[in-house]
Order: C-alpha cells, then structure tokens, then sequence
C-alpha cells in the first residue's frame, strides 16, 4: 500500500476510533490522523504477532479491522498520557 493510501487509512480509521471512543480530545482533525495512522500500523504489527498476517490491500476488511483496533489502542494510550499529563 502507498504512502497516500497509508494517509487515507490513518484519517478514517481514526475518526472512526473517535466515533467509537467519544471524548474530549485536543489536537483536531491533524492529532486524529497522526493517531489513526500510527493506530494503524500498531494494528498490522498486532497482527503479525498474533495472527501471522499483517495489513493487506486497502480494500482488504482485515487491513480496516487491524487498523481500527490498532487505533483504538493508540487513542485510549494517548488519552491515558494527556490526562496524567495535565494531572502534574
């Protein structure tokens, strides 16, 4: 998958982790797609591990499904530091 493809993903699938894991977040729609787009290369190493296969072609339901779980992961860790964050 090329860079843009990669682009793409990330900015979906990380407005879909916000959708599923509504809050208050500061950062926009750039924090979104930074997350999404490391959320989604979490999700292919995740499944490279576990499963033996990492993210396939775009239009792949498994490279999505990866990539969101891997956002979703990324989301609730980068909400974790910012709140510990503005705790100190």
């Amino acid at each position: 998958m090329g860079i843009l493809g990669w682009i793409v993903l990330g900015l979906v699938v990380g407005a879909l982790a916000k959708l599923v894991m509504p809050g208050d977040d500061r950062g926009g729609v750039v924090v979104t797609g930074l997350l999404g787009i490391v959320g989604a290369l979490v999700g292919g190493f995740i499944g490279r591990l576990l499963f033996g296969t990492g993210l396939g072609d775009f239009f792949d339901l498994r490279t999505w499904v990866l990539a969101l779980i891997g956002s979703l992961l990324v989301l609730g860790i980068y909400r974790a530091v910012v709140r510990r964050r503005a705790r100190t």
